[in-house]
């Protein structure tokens, strides 16, 4: 089966445990690496150095059959990001960057998603942000903040640039820390609501073990968490973002988000629902790893009974 071409644009890079191993990653990436696995296999646009690392992260998403854009494979250094974990499986990064990822043209694309240090450090946020702008209006626009303080500059101009992006997205996900960054005084509920009169139609904020809450065209939405052992935490949001744009497509709720039709509550807590089967498989293991198709279909299939109950 032929399917709707996606692109994602954003970082490609290697994260590198300490007392661990190295793995492939970076957070649009990783969300390439996911729709691939669930059947969706886009192009991503992304700044993949000629070093080992680089190889690293191409062999990884010749694994995955996820597509390089032109720009992407460049002379010089691949970016990393050095991960220390907690002891409870979280991670703090510290990054190494050069250069800048060439943002392409956004035309004929039934997806295009962004996120993080590529859509939000400059060079190149403000031509992402520009083509984001011109996307045609048939195209369906993801955007995940996941904030990286460290990389992407004044914090004052990231979360203008943050409301930019989420005014031009049909789809905003964040997590429950990048919204306490993003607004400090206010509750996850405030941000989803200033999100959502920005402009996006859709908004998430994950909350870890408390689920996620969402809100979609002025109705809001509260989702459990599944029950899972944690490995550790790299790559959940990303394989959340992943869950969640599989689940659009998969029902058709991303065209109705693009032409402005209403959005059955069903879908919503449909794709809520697979996003979060997603998240919970790829933190039972190690690293950025998120499920294939057939595990996430499993995952969703043993859950499929508990009863959705009144968390609309």
């Amino acid at each position: 089966m032929t399917h709707p071409r996606i692109t994602v644009i954003g970082e490609a890079l290697v994260d590198i445990v300490v007392g661990g191993a190295a793995h492939a990653g970076g957070s649009p990436m990783n969300v390439a690496v996911g729709l691939a696995r669930l059947g969706r296999p886009p192009v991503l646009h992304a700044r993949i150095g000629d070093d080992a690392y680089g190889d690293m992260i191409r062999a990884h998403l010749a694994a995955d059959r996820v597509g390089v854009g032109a720009d992407t494979l460049v002379a010089g250094e691949s970016w990393t990001a050095t991960a220390t974990l907690a002891e409870d499986g979280s991670a703090e990064y510290e990054f190494a960057l050069t250069g800048e990822i060439t943002v392409p043209e956004l035309d004929g694309l039934a997806l295009v998603h962004t996120g993080s240090i590529g859509a939000l450090r400059e060079p190149g946020s403000s031509a992402l942000l520009a083509a984001y702008r011109g996307a045609p209006d048939s195209t369906l626009r993801s955007f995940d903040p996941n904030i990286r303080v460290d990389v992407i500059g004044p914090a004052d101009a990231a979360r203008r640039r943050v409301f930019e992006l989420a005014a031009v997205s049909h789809v905003v996900k964040l997590s429950d820390e990048d919204a306490a960054w993003l607004r400090p005084d206010a509750g996850a509920d405030e941000v989803l609501e200033e999100l959502a009169a920005a402009g996006a139609r859709f908004v998430a904020v994950t909350r870890g073990a408390q689920g996620v809450v969402a809100l979609v065209d002025g109705v809001h939405y509260v989702r459990p968490a599944l029950p899972v052992s944690v490995v550790d935490t790299i790559g959940a949001g990303d394989a959340f973002m992943s869950g969640l744009l599989f689940g659009l497509l998969r029902d058709g709720t991303d065209r109705l988000l693009v032409t402005g039709a209403p959005i059955p509550a069903e879908n919503v807590v449909a794709a809520l629902d697979t996003a979060l089967a997603s998240g919970a498989i790829t933190v039972s293991r190690a690293g950025a790893n998120p499920p294939h198709r057939a595990e996430l279909e499993a995952r969703l299939a043993a859950t499929r009974d508990v009863s959705d109950g009144d968390d609309r």
